[in-house]
């Protein structure tokens, strides 16, 4: 399959760390949402890194003047680049076609998503992460690309025995925040499934904001603001944990043997 694989290590940090946390998204400016504690955990001295699937190529904005292809993904790579670095740290860029070559079919489609199943695989084999993150079933919009590597990272969490504890995260957005009822449905996480809460401080939301800032083809210096605007007077990010059966079972009803 020809396709782009871009392995790019950004700001390697050597804080000698006993924990490793990695973060795995779609597109670039996905980080964005969990942003703040990425900030937290790698000033903390934990060992961040952020993997990101797609290369963007698809994601075009009339203001930046980018057109979709080649030079949309080169600059949204440096973007990325940008904002990781923001954050204190490490980046992986797959550099999968934005979409995952979903246009083109099962024979397009089907062995790209493959090669990023292996690709996660070996990346989670490869950091012996303490904790990862990445979307849940709703893929924090329903953007099949989204819910599709959120899919992929559970699939991989999932396949074996990582011979040590792997905490697994999946970010929420609170329903109780979405008023209109389709899109709570569409995005909405229910309170109660979010069973962590992860704080965050004045000066990681300021590290956050520098990072989404650089993700200036996505967004408009307004939209920036209305982003940032919204998030006044939010000092933590809400995850759902996977939590592994705790026993085992023999039927599917309680009430019958």
């Amino acid at each position: 399959m020809n396709r782009l694989l871009l392995l790019l290590l950004i700001t390697p940090m050597s804080h000698g760390a006993a924990e490793t946390l990695l973060a795995v998204f779609a597109h670039p400016d996905d980080e964005s949402t969990v942003a703040p504690i990425l900030a937290r955990y790698a000033r903390e001295g934990i060992d961040v890194h952020v993997a990101i699937a797609t290369d963007g190529r698809l994601g075009t904005r009339e203001h930046a003047g980018v057109a979709a292809g080649d030079d949309l993904a080169a600059v949204r790579r440096e973007e990325m680049k940008c904002a990781a670095a923001a954050l204190g740290a490490n980046l992986v860029h797959f550099g999968y076609h934005d979409q995952l070559r979903a246009g083109e079919g099962y024979g397009g489609h089907i062995p790209h998503v493959r090669a990023l199943l292996k690709d996660v695989a070996d990346l989670v084999e490869r950091l012996q992460p303490d904790a990862i993150i990445t979307w849940g079933p709703d893929g924090g919009s329903n953007h099949m690309d989204h819910r599709l590597v959120g899919d992929t990272v559970t699939g991989v969490y999932l396949s074996r025995d990582w011979g040590k504890p792997v905490s697994l995260y999946f970010f929420g957005t609170p329903a109780s925040r979405i008023e209109d009822a389709e899109e709570r449905q569409r995005r909405g996480v229910h309170d109660e499934y979010l069973n962590v809460t992860v704080k965050y401080s004045a000066e990681d939301y300021k590290a956050a904001e520098a990072s989404l800032r650089c993700h200036r083809s996505q967004y408009t210096a307004e939209e920036f603001d209305a982003m940032i605007s919204d998030d006044a007077g939010q000092d933590s990010i809400r995850l759902r944990e996977f939590v592994a059966p705790g026993t085992k079972r023999h039927s599917l009803f309680g009430s019958r043997p």
